[in-house]
Order: C-alpha cells, then sequence, then structure tokens
C-alpha cells in the first residue's frame, strides 16, 4: 500500500522537498501505526533537512517528530494502546516521521491525545512543551516562590514555559518582541520586556533563581544576562549551538536542554490540557501538501508561532 508524505531524498535546502507517493509503512513489534492527524513543524525539521543537525536519518526520509492521530494497527507486544485510540507523542527524531498520511512509532512514546482540543493541533504539544517542562523542572527546579527569566518567549517554546512556570507559583519575567509581547503577557508573564528596544540587564531590578534561554542571542549577550542570576542559581538553554555560560565563583550552575520523550511528563501536560491549566497555541494549519513552503518561510525567518500540517 502507499500514502502520500513529504521526503527529501538529499541532504539541503527546502526546494529538497517533496510531496509524494511512499510506501505505507507497518508496524513492527512493539510499534504503532498511526493515521496521522498533525504534524507539527519545529525549527529542528529544517537543520535535519539541510544535514546541519547531526541526526543519522536514511534517506529518503520524512520529517516531523511531533504527530497526533488515531492508532490504526498495532504491532506484536503491544498491550497498552489499541486500534482507535487517539494519541500524541514525540517521536525518534532519526526514524521517518509524522509528514505523511501514517507513520509507525514506539508505542512507549505515546500518550492519550487531549480530549478538549482539536486532535491535529495537539500535535503542537509533544516536544516543546517538554522542553519547557524538562528545562523549568528537571534541570531548573524551578520552585514556588522563586524567579525565572525567559528569554526569547515568543517562540513555542517560550509560550510553554511561561504557562508552566507561573502555574509552579514562580514570578516570571520574560523577553519577546513586540510582534509577541500579548501572547506572552497573556500566558501569564509577571512583566514582559521588550528586548527589541530596552535593555534586559537594566530592567531586571532583582536577582532570578533562574535564567531560561531559548532565544538565538549572541555569546556575549548571554554571558552578560548571568550577572542576573543569584548566588547558587542556574542557568539553563536550549541553545545548543553555543557554550551556556555560568559563574563558578557564584555558585552558577549551567545546564543544557536535549529533551527527552518522557510519556509521563506528557501525560501530565495532557492532563493540564484537558483541566483548562495550559493552552496550545497553533498559529496556522497547512495543508500537507504545503508543508515545503513552511520549511522554506522558516528558512527566511518568517514563521512565527506553531505551524502543524494536516493530510489533504
Amino acid at each position: 500500500m502507499t500514502m502520500k508524505a513529504v521526503r527529501f531524498h538529499d541532504f539541503g535546502g527546502p526546494e529538497v522537498l517533496r510531496y509524494e507517493e511512499a510506501d505505507q509503512p507497518v508496524a513492527g513489534e512493539g510499534q504503532v501505526l498511526i493515521r496521522v492527524a498533525g504534524s507539527a513543524f519545529n525549527p529542528a525539521d529544517n537543520g535535519i533537512r539541510s544535514g546541519t543537525l547531526p541526526f543519522p536519518v536514511s534517506l529518503p526520509h520524512v520529517p516531523g517528530y511531533d504527530v497526533s492521530g488515531i492508532v490504526e494497527a498495532v504491532g506484536a507486544g503491544v498491550t497498552t494502546l489499541h486500534v482507535d485510540d487517539a494519541v500524541i507523542g514525540f517521536i525518534p527524531m532519526g526514524e521517518d516521521g509524522s509528514a505523511a498520511e501514517y507513520v509507525v512509532a514506539p508505542a512507549d512514546v505515546l500518550v492519550a491525545a487531549p480530549s478538549g482540543i482539536d486532535l491535529a493541533d495537539a500535535a503542537g504539544l509533544p516536544s516543546v512543551a517538554l522542553t519547557a517542562w524538562q528545562g523549568l523542572f528537571d534541570l531548573g527546579g524551578l520552585k514556588d516562590g522563586q524567579r525565572v527569566l525567559i528569554t526569547g518567549a515568543g517562540g513555542a517554546v517560550g509560550g510553554y514555559a511561561v504557562q508552566l512556570a507561573g502555574r509552579a507559583g514562580a514570578y516570571v519575567i520574560a523577553t519577546a518582541s513586540p510582534r509577541s509581547h500579548d501572547a506572552v503577557a497573556a500566558a501569564g508573564a509577571n512583566e514582559v520586556i521588550d528586548h527589541s528596544s530596552t535593555s534586559v540587564l537594566d530592567s531586571v531590578t532583582e536577582p532570578v533563581d533562574l535564567l531560561l534561554n531559548l532565544a538565538p542571542i549572541s555569546p556575549e549577550e548571554f554571558a552578560s544576562l548571568v550577572d542576573l542570576v543569584r548566588d547558587g542559581g542556574i542557568v539553563v538553554a536550549t541553545t545548543a549551538w553555543m557554550t551556556t555560560p555560568g559563574d563558578d565563583k557564584r555558585g552558577v550552575r549551567t545546564a543544557g536542554v536535549f529533551v527527552e520523550p518522557k510519556v509521563d511528563e506528557l501525560a501530565q501536560l495532557v492532563s493540564l490540557v484537558d483541566r483548562g491549566e495550559l493552552t496550545v497555541d497553533i498559529a496556522q494549519r497547512v495543508p500537507l501538501s504545503e508543508l515545503p513552503s513552511i520549511h522554506a518561510k522558516a528558512a527566511a525567518g518568517e514563521v512565527h508561532g506553531k505551524v502543524v500540517a494536516v493530510p489533504n
């Protein structure tokens, strides 16, 4: 059987992507076959396609590692999921992804989808919300009453980070551009700093316990922000392309987020969504056939907010 998929047969720019016929995958042991409802685009998809992110993929490759959909078939040994279950997951980045009508995924990275939002939109939750959760809590140790500075809060991870930090009882200071100021404020930030016109160093008047950097700032600017972290605090970053600065003399520690598909955390995030305590914000839905154009716009810096591709 065949299906429609977006694939690239060579590494390169967005022009290498093709919307084409491909063999429908078959669920192996421990896997399920998912009929895709939504495939979320992530900036890392551009890096994998261009070859600049070192994930070993076999060509041709189907991008997309966040998925929502309906279980179509289960492989041998799978007892936790059943046909017709609605699921979401952060699937292995080196395997063929969700930018297709069907995808196979390990059963142990999938959880029941939120019931209170559209299933396609739920694809915008897994990897980005897990990145926020793991950065704030697993690595940052954020607790009620602490102060956190989130730089780059206007992006998809930032939207979840602001919501989760505020829900945990933290005082949230966020940097954002004028374009995303209102959204960041609505997510629950106590203070929103326009980094394009205001000095963050001058705006933060009391030390923070945690600095979570999600922005592509310069190493020099990043290093200067460490002065805002209290003695014994921590700097956490998703910016793997540069060193995360700390301050050994003051006991300011560092950590880098390499997001993991922890299903217990993902299930907690789903529960928050279903209770109305966490909002999934999707900026745009596009037909799967238009996903190559989203890659092109993202490469040009023209994609703002979460985009979900829906099979035609």
